[in-house]
């Protein structure tokens, strides 16, 4: 089969396209061919930074990805809820290593759940680990009607679907995120907008119930702190959260703490229901080949992605 392989840690020209042999399934796992896969930020983390290698534990070559979507073409003889011919869609293995850059994934029945009939395999694709990374805090939290949520990056891959979640649950949903996203973040239900290139979001934000942190840059999470009530919550979800904002934090009478997803087919099996009834819609913004894997990194990297970026395969 058809995979990219990662030569070594580093550049996307550590990229390359080869023939591997077709993973063997145990007795838990399903073959998937691949139909979608969707690239997130932590792709090219894990790509670039050799402290990350424990993931791949033993598993060589070096085959990156998590999110898949596809049709299921061998079953293993412990599986029981899924048939070949099913089509399906998860996040595999994280934060280990799904190895689902490729045109056959072995992934564990447990890990995945049947795609829904009205969507896209790139839309489904999409709504794999980014939908799972607020999904699972969001539960643990208990977000609740009425309480006042800011959403930051609230137009990228993870952010959109806070937005939409977050009003399911019923939250009143502030958006913060760049002019140029902004109709897009209102369609998706927000109830205000702040532009973070023109407005101070800390000096004008207060009593805020839960912050759903997904911005990289050095002391935006301090900041965010600032417009939290007592008693109220931040979930990181990029980062873990530093000594000193765990103190400001406790200052300020705030739960702060980094969120890390755990497969599940039984949360996608949630999110499925979700889309079914249109209450999440996934946007791709772009859509590339497996052979254009570097430029959907590079593109990525940017930190500028309205929605998700797919790769057709």
């Amino acid at each position: 089969m058809k995979a990219v392989i990662l030569k070594e840690h580093g550049g996307v020209e550590n990229f390359e396209i080869a023939q591997v042999p077709i993973p063997e399934i145990k007795q838990d796992e399903v073959l998937i061919k691949t139909k979608a896969i969707s690239i997130n930020p932590a792709d090219a983390l894990v790509r670039e930074n050799k402290s990350v290698a424990w993931i791949f534990g033993d598993q060589r070559p070096l085959i990156l990805g998590w999110d898949v979507s596809g049709e299921i073409v061998a079953v293993g003889s412990e599986v029981q809820q899924y048939k070949i011919g099913d089509e399906v869609f998860g996040v595999l293995h994280h934060p280990g290593i799904g190895r689902t850059y490729a045109e056959y994934v072995a992934a564990p029945a447990a890990d995945i759940a049947l795609k829904p009939r009205n969507i896209s395999h790139q839309e489904a694709a999409a709504a794999t680990l980014a939908v799972l990374t607020v999904l699972q805090p969001m539960r643990k939290v208990g977000i609740k009607k009425g309480d006042r949520v800011l959403v930051t990056a609230a137009g990228g891959g993870v952010g959109h679907f806070a937005v939409q979640l977050a009003k399911y649950y019923g939250a009143y949903v502030i958006a913060l995120a760049s002019t140029a996203k902004k109709d897009f973040v209102m369609s998706l239900g927000a109830d205000e907008f702040i532009d973070y290139q023109h407005q101070a979001f800390y000096r004008e934000l207060h009593d805020i119930d839960l912050v759903i942190h997904a911005v990289r840059t050095e002391g935006h999470l301090l900041r965010s702190l600032e417009v939290i009530k007592k008693g109220g919550t931040l979930i990181s979800l990029w980062s873990h959260i530093t000594a000193e904002e765990q103190q400001r934090a406790t200052e300020k009478g705030i739960h702060a703490f980094y969120n890390a997803i755990v497969p599940s087919g039984d949360d996608m099996k949630e999110v499925a229901g979700l889309l079914e009834k249109g209450i999440l819609k996934p946007y791709v913004s772009k859509v590339y080949t497996l052979e254009d894997i570097a430029a959907a990194h590079l593109d990525i990297e940017k930190g500028h992605t309205q929605g998700k970026i797919i790769i057709n395969i």
